[in-house]
């Protein structure tokens, strides 16, 4: 056998028995070995052997037998060139290889976050946390104000205004109490008065020698009945009036009161807490919060003051409205009584006509469709 030069002794070729180069194999082995080598795969009697650029041979890899392998020893030269080396070393600089099967991505490119968009369920916990703080500041407050350890803010004229609102409710609430009272007598006394006028009339059929004072006593009971309902009708006019102006008008005026008052309790906790907090030492820790209480103190003056103005109108209006109204109905009952009792039936008529009272007929009903045409 001749002896083999170095040239040859990079590579060997295995044969077959029938001589013919065994390629599928080969070449499999090949890309198991190119493929493994860089990824750090251990085999046994591998030696890596690198030259400088300038020598003929940039790397050479020697391989030894595969274990396992039915093939033969062989070894491998893999030999890049310098441009290519450079080359990959530029590319290394610039990729990011991540771990799993995420892309390759530049290293030096611009980041853009997406906006984190807003979470209801957090926007609900911040109100649930700002109602909690304001209510237990509130709390405090009424208290503290209650065990008389605490200072409230007192409008002199417009509290005054409000007592006397409440009370002269309280006292139109007792004659609208007594005029329903009366009413409702009146009306047993006219039903009465009717039933005895009807007997009197009955009597004065049947009994011949006492026609005439029978008839007298039946024409003046019911003669009374009628005035009787025009009266009637002028004190549940009456009753209406004063129930509309105590249960809407003042009831109205009393809920902004109400609301006055609430505003009134926020505005001083919310004092009470920044004087607390000016009092206290002035840090890096104090400031902060000493800002955020001066705006939220501010904020609650601003609505203090409106709903104090708002308060102080409304009591305007009502004293106008509440003095024209009574005035109105208590000319209309003080002259209906007087009339009644008087006997005077034109003035009793003329008084329901002034204010445009329109007396319901008892017994009557509503005429029908074919009378209204």
């Amino acid at each position: 056998m001749a002896q083999e030069s170095p040239k040859n002794s990079a590579a060997e070729i295995p044969v077959t028995s029938n001589g013919e180069v065994e390629d599928l194999h080969e070449h499999g082995f090949s890309r198991d070995l190119k493929c493994s080598l860089p990824a750090g795969l251990g085999l046994s009697e591998t030696q890596i052997t690198s030259h400088g650029f300038d020598s003929t041979k940039e790397g050479v890899i020697e391989a030894g037998p595969f274990q396992g392998s039915p093939a033969p020893p062989m070894s491998s030269v893999i030999s890049p060139s310098s441009a290519a080396a450079s080359r990959l070393a530029e590319q290394g600089r610039d990729l990011i290889v991540p771990t799993g099967d995420q892309r390759t991505q530049q290293k030096s490119g611009p980041v853009i976050l997406a906006d984190e968009t807003k979470n209801p369920a957090m926007e609900k916990l911040e109100l649930v946390r700002k109602w909690s703080l304001n209510t237990y500041k509130c709390t405090r407050q009424i208290i503290s104000e209650k065990l008389g350890r605490g200072s409230r803010t007192v409008d002199l004229e417009l509290e005054a205004q409000i007592d006397i609102l409440r009370e002269n409710k309280k006292k139109y609430e007792n004659i609208l109490k007594l005029a329903q009272t009366l009413s409702s007598q009146l009306f047993q006394m006219i039903h009465t008065q009717r039933q005895l006028g009807d007997a009197f009339a009955d009597l004065s059929l049947k009994s011949l020698e006492l026609h005439e004072e029978f008839g007298y006593n039946a024409d003046t009971q019911k003669l009374l009945a009628k005035n009787g309902e025009t009266l009637l009708g002028a004190i549940n006019f009456f009753i209406a009036s004063v129930n509309t102006l105590v249960s809407k008008t003042i009831e109205d005026t009393l809920m902004t009161v109400k609301q006055y008052e609430s505003v009134r309790i926020e505005y001083d906790a919310y004092r009470t807490d920044l004087e607390e907090l000016n009092l206290g030492p002035r840090d890096a820790n104090t400031l902060p919060k000493i800002e955020q209480s001066q705006h939220l103190f501010q904020a609650h003056k601003e609505k203090y003051d409106k709903i104090r103005n708002d308060v102080s109108i409304k009591l305007k209006f009502l004293e106008e409205n509440k003095v024209k109204v009574l005035h109105n109905q208590l000319v209309l009952f003080h002259n209906a009584i007087t009339a009644y009792f008087a006997g005077n039936q034109k003035q009793l008529e003329q008084t329901l006509k002034q204010f445009h009272i329109k007396l319901k007929t008892p017994g009557v009903d509503a005429p029908s469709w074919l009378e209204e045409q």
